[in-house]
């Protein structure tokens, strides 16, 4: 069912709240690909009925971001949820979520804004109001849908621990269920930004998932010191690549850590062929 506004959600999940079903929610931006397919089967498989958003947000792109040109692909989209099982796809427009306010400004739409902490690092350096866009329209997806579990990647780890955060510190009443990363067979982590990249571009996109590997097997072996094993990772880079950063955080509080432990997460950002890719790994999976 391919629904547009927000009375037409709320309409259709209080009948099945009315019948004691429980709800999940899938927020996307569409362009779906087999990682957002793997929350969609794990959301199905947990609850009696499965919304998907599909919502290109406006106010978590930066300026000069690819707002634009970020690929649309709704007819697609509703024929991968309809054969998985999803009850509803929501895709309303920025007018329907936002109204006629100008967007990208606080100065006129409310925002819900993060701790500085979880943002002031990682992504949230070079996207500045980035995660404010992503938490706004977040909670307002939660209060349309008001879902009991609420399903998130682990490629924007970021992102879940903030979305973590918020659910906690503003009381809202949803289960957030994380997912692991889904990986091409070359180990490129599923982004709907892979789009982007030529043949060439992809291999050297792997650069990241070897990094990330090769910090992983040093620390197996024992190595903890964060400045040695960030060393190792030039060794995988060239002139095809952009890093951005590579830093250790606490995987719960995205506290930097100089002396990795099993719960050290590792997170990369690089621009290959122009294209800004973001990975990850748990020291202790």
């Amino acid at each position: 069912m391919l629904l547009h506004t927000i009375k037409e959600v709320r309409d259709q999940v209080k009948e099945w709240k009315k019948q004691g079903l429980t709800v999940g929610l899938v927020p996307t931006m569409g362009a779906l690909h087999n990682g957002h397919l793997s929350l969609i089967k794990k959301a199905v498989e947990k609850c009696d009925k499965v919304v998907v958003s599909v919502f290109v947000n406006p106010i978590q792109f930066c300026p000069g971001e690819d707002l634009d040109k970020y690929p649309r692909t709704l007819e697609a989209d509703e024929k991968l949820c309809n054969d998985t099982g999803v009850s509803i796809v929501f895709a309303p427009t920025p007018n329907e979520m936002y109204g006629n306010t100008p967007q990208r400004s606080n100065d006129f739409l409310t925002y819900v804004v993060p701790p500085f902490f979880y943002v002031n690092k990682l992504c949230g350096k070079s996207r500045v109001g980035h995660f404010d866009g992503v938490c706004t329209v977040v909670n307002k997806l939660f209060n349309i849908v008001q879902p009991d579990y609420a399903f998130f990647g682990q490629k924007d780890a970021q992102q879940l621990v903030i979305i973590k955060k918020m659910v906690k510190d503003l009381n809202i009443p949803v289960e957030i269920v994380p997912c692991p990363i889904v990986r091409e067979a070359s180990g490129l982590a599923l982004s709907s930004r892979n789009k982007y990249l030529s043949e060439d571009d992809k291999i050297q996109a792997l650069a990241l998932n070897k990094i990330l590997n090769n910090i992983k097997d040093c620390y197996k072996q024992g190595i903890t010191d964060v400045k040695a094993l960030k060393e190792t990772a030039y060794n995988f880079l060239n002139e095809h690549h952009e890093l951005e950063y590579l830093e250790f955080c606490d995987a719960d509080n995205l506290e930097d850590v100089t002396t990795a432990n099993d719960n050290t997460r590792v997170f990369i950002a690089c621009r290959v062929g122009g294209v800004r890719l973001i990975d990850n790994i748990l020291l202790g999976e």
